[in-house]
């Protein structure tokens, strides 16, 4: 049995040693994990490998498996992605504010690191590097939980991170994987108080729902993704049909693929029967309300729940609007605030849809699938953010940080 406590002493430890690494430090560590991944490529798809196997025999559907396998490629993206943290601009230290008040007082913010982060995720052994790149360069110590279907290739993943923290000095509890995966571990994690400082979960609904609700430490939800995409009445076609296919299946098992869509009327005869023979030949599944089916009647009907389900399959709900107003009203009522998608010519439309739209990423004629850290510049993401407090969005090295005041006096008093 996992030794949590132990875990949460050795990793504040090592905070209190990452804190005060400068920029320069931190980078080789970053520069040194990055190699140490790519020379272990074969022993992590090994490990990968009977991961994989594990999750057939239980029957698990290819489309999570999707999230669950690496391949070369994605060993070496995930080097590459520990390069380009390396690349950005060390936050730690940042200075955020200064005054000088009337009284004479000198008061300074400036970020500094969170301390120890916990995370709870499923899936992606590749989140096992994002997370410690993002969360080291920050200054931070990490106490990663992966799911029990990735516990090979996270360990195997671990121990070559643990292994370049020692080569360049650096103490190793930076980054500890707790390797017991039941739920009770799980549960003692999220009431670690005094050694974790936040706890950020990544993956499905239930697990995300498990930890706000059972966790004393602080929490950064992490949310996941109803995605809409609107289609305005005076939308390209063409645009449309290549964003949504883009949205849907480029990539269905992530929170960030649309799973809703929302057609205006007036388009609605002319788009709708285009956009099922576009999602019909990759195999998706459409689930339509009575007004959708009216003019397009091989869609199935949709039930009430499927305008608010994230599917992360080969579904999608459907809905025609009478109006951007009612647009906006539906995609507020049933989205998971994560990212919505207007497509159109409308300028005004447009503007109102980004004003309205209560969501942490909104965009105008592109894919939902943007919303990424990487993809916005972060370098990585250890996770992306659907509430309001503290960090909303993909969250890379500034949202893995806080503030500290600093104030000069020369003998002030009160």
């Amino acid at each position: 049995m996992t030794d949590l406590l132990e875990m949460g002493k050795r990793a504040r430890l090592a905070a209190e040693q990452c804190g005060l690494l400068g920029e320069a430090e931190k980078n080789r560590v970053l520069e040194t994990a990055a190699q140490a991944l790519r020379s272990n490529i074969s022993a992590i798809l090994a490990e990968n490998a009977e991961d994989i196997a594990a999750a057939r025999e239980k029957g698990v559907d290819e489309i999570m498996i999707d999230r669950l396998a690496l391949d070369e490629k994605r060993v070496n993206a995930m080097a590459d992605g520990l390069c380009k943290v390396a690349a950005l601009k060390d936050p730690v230290g940042e200075l955020v504010s200064m005054e000088k008040r009337p009284n004479g007082l000198e008061i300074m913010s400036c970020r500094v690191p969170l301390g120890v982060i916990g995370m709870i995720y499923e899936s992606r052994p590749n989140v096992t590097a994002d997370a410690f790149g993002l969360c080291f360069k920050a200054g931070n110590a990490v106490i990663l939980k992966g799911g029990s279907d990735a516990l090979r290739s996270n360990l195997k993943i671990a121990a070559v991170l643990r292994g370049a923290l020692k080569a360049c000095g650096v103490a190793e509890d930076a980054l500890q994987l707790v390797s017991d995966t039941d739920r009770e571990t799980a549960r003692k994690l999220m009431r670690l108080n005094g050694y974790i400082d936040v706890l950020i979960p990544r993956g499905g609904a239930g697990l995300i729902r498990s930890v706000v609700e059972n966790s004393t430490v602080p929490v950064i939800e992490t949310g996941t993704g109803n995605c809409h995409i609107y289609v305005d009445e005076s939308a390209d076609f063409d645009m449309a049909l290549d964003i949504i296919d883009n949205a849907k299946t480029s990539r269905m098992s992530v929170c960030n693929a649309c799973e809703s869509l929302v057609v205006h009327k007036n388009i609605a005869e002319k788009f709708l029967p285009k956009l099922y023979e576009r999602l019909h030949a990759k195999e998706i599944t459409m689930r339509a309300d009575e007004a959708a089916r009216a003019v397009c009647g091989d869609m199935e009907e949709a039930e009430e729940e499927d305008f608010s389900r994230e599917y992360l399959g080969r579904m999608i709900s459907v809905c025609v609007a009478e109006n951007i107003g009612e647009a906006i009203r539906h995609i507020n009522r049933y989205n998971t605030g994560h990212s919505e998608a207007i497509i159109t010519r409308d300028y005004e439309n447009a503007r109102r849809f980004l004003r309205e739209v209560d969501a942490a990423a909104v965009y105008v004629n592109a894919s939902t699938r943007f919303t990424d850290g990487e993809e916005f510049g972060f370098g990585a993401e250890i996770g992306i953010s659907t509430q309001k407090l503290h960090a909303r969005g993909p969250m890379g090295l500034k949202a893995l940080t806080t503030t500290k005041y600093m104030i000069f006096g020369d003998g002030q008093i009160r």
